[in-house]
């Protein structure tokens, strides 16, 4: 199948062409040949962006079509139990009607800690949405398991490694946390087998440990700093100082504060935090990744990418930076460097919306067209 798109204006995961015709052949972008095409679509007016890139989510059954539906081409998960993965990534490889997936698989935790007390707590349908019991919920309990455990995760099939710095504080709670040797410990494994490590830390003393042990990213912004906090600030210069990215999470954030009656949820101000968090990142210069931890419960799958983008203008960036975020940027820091462009050769992951996105962030969801690896998705 060949789709040219004609006169379109053009975010390109870096900056926007006000007007061009894209191609799309089979499953790959190319330039206009002058040949014939089997489809043309009118983008006067419309805007062309790389297929978005959601770098924080928990998958389940159903939730890579949704999320295609609204126009995330790629999921990075960042939980998965074992049988869930092998079922969804299946699906993803062999189904151009739902989104593709990269993951971590299982998390690395200490023994009690979280999500253990999350998973503990749901009920039998809660757990058939995750594909797995909670039983043999693999954890860490000292340095030296740090290799078996990594080793484990790869028979897997895991694309990164997540670690777990979390000691329940921004929940109320008091949990049990991995110390800064196990977390160094589990890096140093994981780039010995070639893996990014993305830590999963949600305070500042949190990230901290997970700076301290050389991690590759944070999986959260920080929410525990109020915005007149200088160590905030100086905790955004370290990231910016040491290239960590932080993945945003921002609507994650948003829709578990102060829920107190949830299974997940976090205490009063934490989405202000969250918020002039990101804004300290971005002002030290830190790279940015548009993610929105989606699960079966909230943040929505898809839906909530749209949210994450508004939040993150409220947060500073520019439209462009934002776009960027959810497209170019993760696709860089996760080794994707066939999508999160408009380019030739690239995967036709693409999403066309009906305005201007480069000047109204909410435009993305004013959806015209969805193509995964160049198929055109039923609207």
């Amino acid at each position: 199948m060949r789709t040219l798109i004609r006169d379109v204006r053009v975010f390109d995961g870096e900056r926007t062409v006000p007007r061009a015709d894209v191609l799309i052949d089979g499953d790959r972008i190319a330039e206009p040949d002058g040949h014939p095409v089997d489809v043309e679509v009118d983008g006067s007016g419309k805007t062309l962006l790389p297929g978005l890139i959601d770098a924080h989510t928990h998958t389940f059954d159903g939730s890579l079509a949704q999320a295609l539906t609204f126009g995330v081409t790629t999921e990075l998960d960042m939980f998965c139990l074992p049988g869930n993965l092998a079922r969804q990534r299946e699906l993803a490889a062999g189904n151009d009607e739902v989104a593709d997936l990269r993951s971590a698989g299982m998390l690395a935790t200490a023994p009690g800690g979280h999500p253990s007390q999350l998973m503990a707590g749901f009920d039998a349908s809660t757990l058939e949405a995750f594909g797995d019991a909670v039983g043999g919920f693999d954890t860490v309990a000292d340095p030296g398991q740090a290799k078996r455990f990594v080793e484990a995760r790869l028979t897997e099939g895991i694309d990164y490694l997540k670690i777990v710095v979390d000691d329940g504080a921004v929940h109320g709670a008091r949990l049990p946390a991995l110390t800064q040797q196990i977390v160094a410990a589990l890096v140093e494994a994981a780039h010995a087998n070639g893996l990014t490590t993305v830590g999963h830390a949600i305070t500042a003393r949190e990230a901290t440990i997970a700076l301290d042990a050389g991690i590759d990213g944070l999986a959260h912004v920080y929410a525990d700093a109020e915005p007149d906090d200088p160590a905030g600030h100086e905790l955004a210069a370290r990231i910016a100082a040491q290239g960590v990215f932080v993945v945003t999470t921002l609507a994650y954030f948003e829709a578990i504060t102060g829920q107190a009656e949830a299974a997940d949820h976090a205490l009063p101000g934490c989405a202000d935090n969250a918020v002039h968090a990101v804004r300290a990142l971005h002002q030290a210069g830190v790279s940015l990744l548009a993610g929105t931890d989606a699960n079966p419960f909230a943040p929505v799958h898809g839906a909530a990418m749209h949210r994450e983008l508004t939040l993150l203008i409220e947060a500073g960036l520019s439209n462009e930076e934002a776009l960027a975020a959810a497209t170019s940027v993760p696709a860089r820091h996760f080794g994707l460097a066939d999508r999160g462009r408009v380019a030739p050769g690239l995967r036709a992951d693409l999403l066309l919306v009906n305005a201007d996105p480069t000047r109204d962030i909410a435009a993305t969801a004013a959806i015209a067209e969805v193509w995964r690896r160049g198929v055109r998705q039923p609207r």
